[in-house]
């Protein structure tokens, strides 16, 4: 398999997941990086009328797992701890993750990513740690 085709099947397998459903976000994947953005609507607000951390978490979780995974054509990796800094808070326009693998051993990816508002400033980071698990990529839904 090349890798262009594991990097569709990556963001075949992202879109599959029901609860993107709800975000409607749209992924590029590439070696050791992922890019996630959505178009920010009222019902990911909190009672302060601006996008939850919740969200802010999944685009940053997100973007790093997919870097993570990237790198990794034969098992879905797990986050095994994720650190997130919510630093701005928006309302508007677009949010916009970017991950990438900043480290990979035989173990572990650690990686990081920034999530940017529709004018390309940063409001968030995190970083994290992903394993290897034993379920095979061909056997997740939509990995194909």
């Amino acid at each position: 398999m090349t890798n262009e085709l594991h990097y569709r099947r990556l963001e075949s397998m992202y879109q599959a997941a029901p609860l993107n459903d709800f975000y409607t976000p749209v992924m590029q994947v590439s070696e050791g990086q992922a890019e996630i953005s959505i178009d920010i609507e009222e019902k990911y607000f909190h009672a302060g009328m601006a996008v939850h951390g919740s969200v802010y978490f999944k685009m940053l979780d997100d973007a790093a797992f997919f870097a993570a995974n990237s790198l990794e054509t034969e098992v879905f990796v797990l986050t095994t701890s994720f650190t997130t800094y919510l630093t701005k808070p928006v309302s508007s326009g677009k949010m916009r993750a970017v991950g990438r693998v900043v480290n990979k051993n035989r173990t572990q990816f650690i990686a990081e990513s920034v999530v940017y508002n529709g004018k390309g400033q940063e409001i968030g980071r995190g970083n994290g740690i992903f394993v290897r698990s034993k379920n095979r990529l061909m056997d997740v839904k939509g990995y194909q």
